[in-house]
């Protein structure tokens, strides 16, 4: 299971379209995604005040799109905790199929930070 942070908008628009994309896909040429272990630091780096965010539970074995197993890659790489070391994160190489989404769980920062949610798969 990898994992992406996604706003509600965008669920929803990808439910209608019937394919999930980000805007990284077009600046970067893939969708930035986690493992679990990954989550807290990626949300604190990178998420800190937003709202309305969903976290999309990707099977990755249902993606058809590519997936790599890549170092960081974000434009504030320096700044972010979640992108020094040795970690490799999954990158998607292509929009993801709504089959290989197998849920969308609720994502909130509360005033501790973020927290994962009991029922995340």
């Amino acid at each position: 299971m990898i994992y992406h942070i996604s706003s509600h908008g965008a669920w929803q628009a990808a439910q209608e379209r019937g394919w999930y994309s980000a805007p990284s896909l077009a600046s970067e040429g893939f969708i930035h995604c986690s493992r679990r272990e990954q989550l807290l630091t990626v949300a604190k780096d990178f998420y800190r005040g937003a709202a309305d965010l969903l976290l999309l539970c990707i099977d990755e074995d249902r993606l058809r799109a590519e997936l790599r197993w890549e170092a960081p890659a974000h434009p504030r790489a320096q700044d972010a905790e979640a992108t020094r070391g040795e970690a490799l994160f999954p990158h998607v190489y292509g929009r993801v199929n709504l089959d290989a989404v197998l849920k969308a769980v609720e994502f909130t920062e509360s005033e501790d930070g973020f927290r994962l949610p009991p029922d995340l798969p």
